[in-house]
């Protein structure tokens, strides 16, 4: 690096490629690549008896990266340190101005909101120094973390299973999850009927369905078929009028704009995207992407959010584009400003486009699949925030006969506003009748056609998904916009949680897990503990408390918890259930249980180590083989990688690396197939006999990395290869050795 030039580090390559073109020759920008220094994993790390000095060593891989920021940071005349604006960010900062060894006057601070030209340059020119509040905030939580994951995680190992772990907020989210599956167990259901009447207008003008609401003017609800029967008896021979006809227009305003929570829960309901890959595609949006005509830019605002701020360049420009695209009509006459609930920090903006002019049908070519679907429902829900509400024309009729009352509702659109652009997704469907009604009058006698009860039964509440988790953890402030995604990754890929279908529920793992957390660590599992806990490290964030205070409080009575826990479980051990599975063992008779192993789940003979049986679980898929007409099966290979056979084996031989469906083919009449991968994969005939036959170069088959294709064979697409990989998947297993004991943290 010449002398005298500035030296930006950032965190991404990516992001480091987008500011050096903004910056210009004057200025050499870096990525640090995350953390470049942390606590060691080899030990707790942590001085506890002396204020909790916590112990930072040099990342090991991350060596040669820091001899040559150092290299360049001492040539530089000034070193802008551009790490991601959260509190993390703000650490990493620190860490690496203390690993540089950077003096007050050479190391400046700059935050980007959003990567654009403007606000890249207008930070650098306006840098400030390193918010001591936000590290001592972020150090704080590391060591509060460390510090509950180091000391419970052995004591799991020595009294339930080795290489579990403990972490202050996953076991708050993992008892959650167990939580609501002993609701649902304790649910006790009862019984109610609906009832509804088909009703026809008098002179054939039409007819409409209506729903028993109840008696004179009291709500009922129909508890038994008794009841139900004694209201068909009474309205059977009485006629029906129509008491009144209600005509109204309803306003419908739209969402917010999102926050990182919200985000999360829209992108699981809408594109089945994990909160993982959601923060994984959005930090490539925010970080640069190339478009055409435009080069190298943010397109969205940072994605760590729990603010519905937006600045008033964003609301002008909205203004602007919306009057422009749909007309004034379509612009509700001034910005709406969204008010950001207590307790959120309001550091950043709402998530946002940079450009609301760049639509996504502008960007399309120019990125990934993943990058257009999210990047147009951030766009979408931004633009759709500052519209025009929607406005539906709602009748609602109720029709009496003999004092039973029964109703109509239907509601259609007048004026689209926001749903032009944008709707927001819902977890469950309304169960109300949603038909058009026919012109009605008051005192009007409709005539019963015929009456149609159906008997329900109340339900439990539903599993969470991963959606109605993150809502759930934000409404009761357990832990921030950065810990939703990893705090779901930690707990499902530490078998206390897994996901079946879009669901999430407990193993027997996660659930004894809980229970010992439950009894022995109250503190660290308790709701109201763990958000008054955020609420401490928010003070500590502001300048309110001492990070060193706030630590040896919470310390004083884990310690305390830990001693009786110890004390307690002397000699105990506790034994994780097994879950039985539907097969018997083909050597000795038992019946076999789940296991899991380094590939996924698989069933074993419980008479191990005297019967070692092993053998795959078999996953039914829809369709039929397309050779003989049998059962299509989903299979794992020994490398983890999922195909697809006839369940006759080497006997009829079809295998195959597409997914089959339950569609069959318009000419032939088998099974379709599609290609594997997210989002919507238009599916495909394989009968080399038919008219609608896609030979396998033409099935859109995604590029493979190098390791990936040799992993599976280098050729996924060649038939022998995939028989071969197939074959080897279906060998019997064989038991592998515990992985060694590992220190985890969350």
């Amino acid at each position: 690096m010449a002398k005298g030039k500035n030296l930006v580090i950032v965190e991404s390559p990516a992001k480091a490629k987008t500011i050096e073109r903004y910056l210009g020759g004057n200025y050499k920008v870096k990525a640090s690549m995350g953390h470049l220094r942390d606590l060691p994993k080899s030990k707790l790390g942590v001085d506890i008896e002396h204020g909790f000095e916590p112990e930072y060593i040099p990342v090991k891989d991350k060596r040669e990266l820091i001899a040559e920021l150092k290299k360049d940071a001492k040539a530089a005349s000034t070193v802008y340190l551009a790490t991601d604006p959260d509190r993390e960010g703000e650490a990493i900062s620190w860490h690496l101005k203390e690993l540089l060894e950077l003096s007050d006057a050479k190391a400046r601070r700059v935050t980007f909101n959003e990567i654009t030209k403007k606000v890249v340059t207008e930070s650098i020119e306006n840098p400030r120094d390193i918010d001591e509040n936000l590290v001592d905030a972020q150090q704080a939580r590391r060591i509060l973390d460390r510090i509950v994951g180091y000391q419970i995680s052995p004591l799991l190992w020595k009294k339930v299973k080795s290489g579990l772990s403990a972490g202050r907020v996953q076991s708050v989210a993992t008892r959650m999850v167990v939580d609501r599956e002993e609701e649902i167990k304790a649910f006790q259901s009862e019984e109610y009927w609906l009832l509804d009447a088909l009703l026809d207008c008098s002179e054939g003008s039409g007819s409409f369905t209506a729903r028993y609401y109840g008696k004179g003017d009291k709500k009922v609800e129909l508890k038994s078929e008794d009841e139900v029967k004694a209201v068909m008896a009474e309205t059977q021979d009485a006629p029906f009028v129509i008491d009144s006809v209600k005509r109204g227009e309803k306003q419908k305003s739209p969402a917010p704009p999102f926050i990182t929570s919200t985000l999360q829960q829209e992108a699981s309901r809408r594109l089945s995207m994990t909160p993982r890959r959601t923060m994984s595609i959005a930090q490539q949006l925010y970080e640069g992407v190339e478009i055409t005509g435009h080069g190298t830019i943010g397109l969205i605002t940072y994605m760590r959010t729990d603010s519905l701020r937006l600045s008033e360049e964003a609301l002008s420009a909205a203004r602007s584009y919306i009057t422009e695209r749909y007309g004034s009509a379509y612009y509700p006459g001034s910005p709406r400003r969204y008010k950001t609930k207590a307790g959120a920090q309001d550091a950043h903006e709402a998530i946002r486009p940079t450009y609301v002019d760049l639509s996504p049908d502008q960007v399309r070519k120019d990125l990934t699949q993943e990058q257009y679907r999210l990047y147009r429902l951030i766009w979408g829900r931004f633009t759709a925030c500052q519209m025009a509400n929607a406005v539906y024309d709602n009748v609602a009729v109720d029709v009496v006969s003999a004092d039973h009352h029964f109703r109509a509702n239907y509601s259609e659109m007048k004026f689209p506003g926001y749903t032009a652009v944008y709707e927001e997704a819902r977890d469950e469907e309304s169960g109300e009748i949603e038909n058009p009604l026919p012109s009605l009058n008051e005192g009007e006698r409709v005539y019963l056609e015929k009456m149609t009860p159906q008997q329900q039964f109340t339900q439990p509440p539903a599993r969470y998904t991963e959606a109605t988790l993150i809502r759930a953890m934000e409404e009761k402030g357990i832990g921030r916009p950065s810990t939703y995604a990893p705090t779901i990754t930690a707990i499902t890929s530490r078998d206390y949680v897994i996901k079946e279908g879009k669901y999430l529920s407990p193993t027997p793992l996660g659930e004894v897990v809980t229970g010992l957390m439950k009894e022995h660590f109250g503190d660290i599992v308790d709701l109201k503990f763990t958000n008054q806990m955020e609420s401490e490290l928010d003070g500590i964030e502001s300048g309110k408390a001492d990070w060193r205070a706030v630590l040896g409080e919470f310390y004083g009575n884990f310690e305390k918890e830990m001693a009786a826990a110890e004390q307690a479980m002397d000699g105990v051990r506790i034994k994780v259930p097994d879950v039985l599975s539907d097969e018997y063992c083909d050597v000795c008779g038992r019946q076999m249980v789940k296991k899991k192993g380094r590939f996924g789940y698989f069933l074993a003979c419980p008479g191990f180590p005297e019967c070692t049986f092993t053998k795959p679980i078999v996953v039914e898929m829809p369709g039929k083989c397309p050779k003989c007409g049998s059962k299509i099966l989903k299979r794992t290979s020994k490398k983890g990688y999922v195909f697809y056979a006839c369940e006759r084996g080497t006997d009829c031989g079809f295998i195959t690396w597409d997914v089959p469906t339950k569609d069959v083919c318009p000419a032939c009449g088998k099974t379709m197939f599609k290609h594997s991968g997210r989002g919507p994969l238009k599916s495909f005939c394989i009968n080399e006999e038919c008219t609608n036959f896609v030979p396998e170069d033409k099935r859109s088959y995604k590029k493979k990395t190098p390791a990936k294709t040799e992993t599976a064979g280098k050729s996924a697409g060649t038939k022998t290869t995939a028989r071969r990989s197939a074959s080897a998947a279906v060998k019997k297993s064989t038991a592998k050795k515990p992985a060694a004991k590992k220190k985890t943290e969350e």
